[in-house]
């Protein structure tokens, strides 16, 4: 009996490359803007995968857009390994001379981000100036396995999945207030802070947990002002009608504000770092996530503040 000889067709790159994006964002349209390409053609290469694979990839619908099939779920980690080989490949090819190039995305807290790793970013760039950055400091957090970005660092060390994660740094909060506020409404002890208002998190729109640590500092404190955003925390503050618990790297220099009970009242937290693990080939990610795990460590008293209090 003759054997069947005939080999399966080759799925195209290009059309992996679309059905990851839309994979990781879940709709046409999004990947179409990441692509730089219309929905139609997004569209068409996907219809080409499937009738090449000879599965469907994808089950489509007006309210939940792109969902990934059974089938679809176990191409991605296929498709993820080639793009990462390809990534590579193109690296080693155009970095023979010893310039590394590319694009890395770094998605971040939005302090954190402003104070410490744009500034880095631009130290970083003048070492690699054909590598170019993307800093998404952002109140929420990047979602790495739909490539929101290629590092992220966030206050928790992820749970699980294929990543190198490492502890970036430690970070200490203290509470502030104005100058003109403290002199008005003096605080001498911890009670004295019951009587005072709060600029606070809005607790159930916190993306983590680990942002709620007023209520560790000032249990049933008093907070007529709330927002997501750390930086508007940061300007209603030295508004000087209420006080707020901010991060030393941003607030500890700033003149407008003063530290209370600088010797009592402080809070640590961590920052983690995260990159997906088929990215660790790549020389342009772990480059600038070696500079920054070296920067951060070199940069130390800036991120625990001028204070030596004890801590919460």
């Amino acid at each position: 009996m003759q054997k069947d000889t005939k080999k399966a067709p080759l799925a195209n790159w290009d059309d992996l490359r679309v059905f990851l994006e839309v994979a990781r964002g879940g709709t046409a349209s999004a990947a179409a803007r990441r692509l730089g390409v219309d929905y139609t053609t997004v569209a068409r290469r996907v219809r080409a995968l499937e009738e090449a694979m000879g599965a469907l990839l994808f089950d489509r619908s007006r309210s939940n857009g792109f969902s990934l099939t059974q089938d679809g779920q176990q191409l991605v980690g296929y498709a993820e390994a080639m793009e990462g080989a390809m990534q590579a490949a193109s690296e080693a090819v155009s970095g023979t001379g010893g310039a590394l190039s590319g694009h890395v995305r770094i998605g971040c807290t939005e302090a954190f981000g402003i104070h410490f790793v744009i500034p880095e970013m631009v130290a970083f760039q003048e070492r690699y100036p054909n590598i170019t950055i993307d800093v998404l400091p952002v109140p929420h957090f990047v979602n790495l396995s739909r490539r929101e970005a290629d590092i992220a660092i966030t206050l928790e060390r992820p749970a699980r999945g294929p990543y190198v994660c490492v502890k970036l740094c430690d970070y200490r909060l203290a509470l502030y207030a104005t100058p003109d506020y403290l002199a008005a409404r003096p605080v001498r002890c911890r009670e004295d802070l019951r009587e005072h208002r709060f600029i606070n998190y809005v607790q159930d729109l916190a993306f983590s947990p680990r942002l709620l640590y007023l209520d560790e500092v000032v249990p049933g404190a008093s907070s007529p002002l709330r927002s997501t955003s750390v930086l508007a925390q940061y300007q209603a503050a030295l508004q000087g009608r209420a006080m707020a618990i901010l991060p030393c790297f941003m607030a500890a220099g700033d003149p407008r504000l003063t530290a209370v009970l600088p010797g009592e009242l402080s809070v640590i937290r961590q920052f983690w770092m995260s990159y997906s693990e088929d990215l660790r080939r790549l020389r342009r990610v772990t480059s600038v996530a070696g500079h920054l795990i070296e920067r951060a460590r070199a940069s130390e008293a800036f991120l625990l503040g001028d204070t030596t209090a004890s801590t919460l």
